[in-house]
């Protein structure tokens, strides 16, 4: 019986054992044991939606069949991504083998993405020490398509820690590229960013405040809105986010009056009480009473 003859019994070659292959190819030699131990150990690199079992199954059919599945089953469009990958691998490395560097820059990023530490203080560490100097080649990464990737080094989360460093660097050349990673990832990769524009605080409040009010309104104000809920306790943003509730059509613009209905929590006295009259209005959605609620409950609970 030769391999393809048992296709079907063993149901190989769909979208995730490619993405298995993929992996090994990539991270692991192409060598399934060595792919196994890490998964069993739960490594960094652990990618959620890979069952343990089915790696194990798929190499088991590969011994058992003495050839190798990753000619076999992936195509030509992703053997050109593993090389590209493993190319990357390849430039992290050669920055080594580099002797009298000029800037211990690079160094100090290709520690950070290959750290296999979930949270790599030491290395977080050493680029912050650097302050502004490195912003630059943080700045790269977190705009970087690549290395949000999982096949590509650091398993798609070196972005997100040079959002972190940046973050903790505070400088505000980095803010739009922060705010244009919104919305990359999932909402645990959004807070990273969004905490990070917090922590370099003012002149992130003001820059998101003046894209919250732009027009036309588009995808920008509502991401504004999001980044700008981690000060919604600050007056000035829940002033600004009541008046543009006042004057906008709320119909056209949900998603956004409901973000702005949270930001609304920062007001004070008169304004909250301007704010539930606002609220009583029969022209007031149904679909934003929730939030409404939500906020008056905030506010009761506060005042106990």
């Amino acid at each position: 019986m030769t391999i393809e003859d048992d296709y079907d019994s063993f149901s190989l070659g769909d979208a995730m054992d490619s993405a298995i292959l993929m992996h090994r190819e990539v991270h692991f030699g192409g060598n399934f044991n060595i792919m196994i131990d890490y998964y069993q150990k739960a490594g960094k690199g652990v990618y959620e939606d890979f069952s343990l079992n089915r790696i194990e199954q798929l190499a088991t059919y590969e011994l058992a069949t003495q050839q190798n599945l990753a000619p076999l089953l992936l195509t030509a469009q992703e053997a050109e991504k593993i090389a590209l990958a493993k190319e990357a691998y390849q430039k992290l490395r050669k920055i080594y083998e580099l002797k009298n560097e000029k800037t211990p820059h690079p160094r100090l990023i290709a520690n950070l993405i290959l750290s296999e530490e979930a949270e790599p203080i030491q290395e977080m560490a050493a680029v912050v020490k650097e302050q502004k100097a490195i912003v630059p080649a943080l700045l790269e990464l977190v705009r970087s398509e690549d290395f949000y990737d999982p096949l590509f080094p650091g398993y798609g989360q070196a972005p997100y820690l040079a959002a972190k460093c940046l973050g903790q660097i505070g400088d505000a050349s980095a803010i739009i590229t922060l705010f244009e990673s919104i919305g990359r990832g999932d909402f645990f990769d959004d807070d990273i960013n969004l905490n990070a524009l917090k922590a370099i605080g003012e002149p992130a409040k003001q820059f998101l405040l003046k894209v919250l009010k732009s027009q036309p309104i588009n995808e920008d104000n509502e991401r504004a809105a999001i980044a700008l809920l981690n000060f919604k306790s600050d007056p000035e943003i829940a002033n600004t986010c009541f008046d543009l509730l006042k004057s906008m059509d709320l119909k056209k613009e949900l998603p956004l009056a409901t973000y702005l209905i949270l930001g609304c929590e920062g007001l004070q006295d008169e304004d909250r009480h301007q704010f539930e009259q606002w609220a009583s209005s029969p022209n007031i959605p149904k679909e934003l009473q929730i939030d409404i609620k939500s906020l008056k409950k905030e506010w009761n609970s506060n005042r106990q």
